[in-house]
């Protein structure tokens, strides 16, 4: 069977998968893959496995979790392995290609068309292009895993790719939860859905074809103020919340910029703002005419690589501390700080490692820009890999600019270069690996 990528690609589209609504598009990919040869595999989201994870909060349960489904295909190519991928030796070198089909929601009034039907243009500079919610970020990126996988078989049946002895093994994963903190990428990394190991990983976010080898983390915490109501008239008779939040943010933004002076990592340099700040949400008071006496304020916090979140919550809250100190008011009411949603540690792998090396000959071998390997202020589901142990980098067509935006676009030459790029890199790393070690 023949692989249609753009008809995989906008088909994935046209689920509008948000967080919880997984199941339908697991289940199209599953019978994709099925119908191209792949041996599929499903797995749920496990509240149990994740409930001691660090990133996810203490209270999941089932129902909270159903419908986060993911799936993925194997094809086990040349060696003594067949088309099915049952083969549980671990001689065979297998690379997993990676990517998430869940997206954040839409706003259909800040779209120029339907998000979730998606529409086929082309840009300023004449070149096609995919809009729809998850082009970019990042269902583009599983038709160009999906189409690696095969290109990949084909070029083996062809006697066109150098493999060792024992084969080659390719894995296209298609997972959950991705925006919310990785359910299913954390689920197949604590608790392996397959019968082998994994040597090695790439995930095709939309990193513009640049090998990106450190993700930022964050960590994600609400500020609590309490102060005194009264009637707007007599607004002296209150303790107003907001002139103490303002110092509050001012702390915050003045250790944002001392952080990225004294935090330094050398794949981070590019960036004006490496560790950033941000509070994305502020609710306070409850009426115009009176003096506000609460305030709650959700931020963002980046954590670099080589740090932990515990590690940078405990900076911030002693940054509070020394504004609450300084107030008499905060010195009697303390705020509050505590973690809430979900927790991103940061991840980093070697520019040396054999999967990052196999990319960056990849990308050379389809006549690509060979750049050095970077880092990213956000963060992805390589850090579940990486810290089960198995190396991983992202790798993937369009930009990360387009993520989450209103009339998110891709220009699908990106795809089809991407899609390149990825076979030729499992081949890299596959060609490089005929010694694989035993697990």
């Amino acid at each position: 069977m023949d692989f249609d990528m753009r008809a995989f690609a906008a088909d994935c589209c046209r689920f509008a998968s948000t967080a919880g609504e997984e199941a339908a598009v697991a289940e199209f990919v599953e019978r994709e893959l099925d119908a191209l040869g792949f041996e599929t595999y499903t797995w749920d989201a496990d509240p149990d496995l994740l409930a001691d994870h660090s990133s996810f909060p203490d209270d999941l349960d089932e129902a909270a979790l159903a419908g986060r489904r993911s799936v993925a295909g194997v094809l086990t190519l040349g060696g003594d392995g067949d088309a099915g991928g049952d083969d549980a030796s671990d001689e065979i070198p297998t690379v997993v290609l990676n990517g998430h089909v869940d997206v954040v929601p839409a706003e259909p009034a800040e779209w120029s068309s339907d998000p979730f039907e998606p529409a086929w243009g082309t840009d300023e500079d004449g070149r096609e292009t995919l809009t729809a919610r998850g082009a970019a970020d990042m269902k583009s990126g599983v038709a160009a895993c999906v189409g690696a996988a095969v290109d990949l078989r084909e070029s083996v049946a062809a006697g066109d790719l150098d493999l060792p002895s024992t084969g080659l093994r390719v894995v296209v994963e298609a997972v959950a939860g991705e925006e919310d903190g990785g359910y299913g990428a954390a689920t197949a990394a604590l608790a392996n859905p397959y019968p082998f190991e994994r040597d090695a990983v790439v995930v095709a976010e939309p990193t513009e074809l640049r090998p990106v080898v450190a993700c930022e983390g964050s960590l994600m915490a609400r500020l609590e103020l309490t102060g005194r109501s009264a009637h707007a008239a007599t607004r002296w008779r209150g303790e107003d919340v907001l002139p103490r939040f303002e110092a509050i943010r001012e702390a915050f933004a003045d250790l944002e910029a001392e952080r990225g002076e004294t935090v330094d990592h050398p794949l981070f340099g590019e960036f004006p703002v490496p560790w950033p700040v941000v509070c994305g949400r502020v609710d306070a008071g409850s009426w115009a005419s009176t003096v506000p006496s609460t305030l709650s304020a959700e931020f963002r916090i980046g954590v670099a690589p080589g740090e932990t979140v515990s590690e940078v919550e405990a900076t911030f809250r002693e940054r509070l501390r020394e504004v609450a100190d300084d107030d008499p008011w905060l010195r009697e009411h303390p705020p509050t700080f505590e973690r809430f949603s979900v927790q991103f540690e940061p991840a980093e792998i070697a520019v040396d490692e054999p999967i990052v090396e196999a990319a960056r000959a990849g990308l050379t071998a389809v006549g690509l820009p060979d750049p050095e390997p970077t880092g990213a202020t956000y963060g992805a589901d390589s850090r579940h890999y990486v810290a089960a142990g198995v190396p991983t980098v992202l790798l993937g067509p369009g930009t990360i600019t387009e993520a989450h935006y209103p009339d998110e676009t891709i220009v699908w030459e990106e795809v089809e270069r991407g899609r390149e790029a990825l076979a030729a890199t499992v081949g890299a790393f596959a060609t490089d690996h005929s010694g694989v070690d035993a697990k």
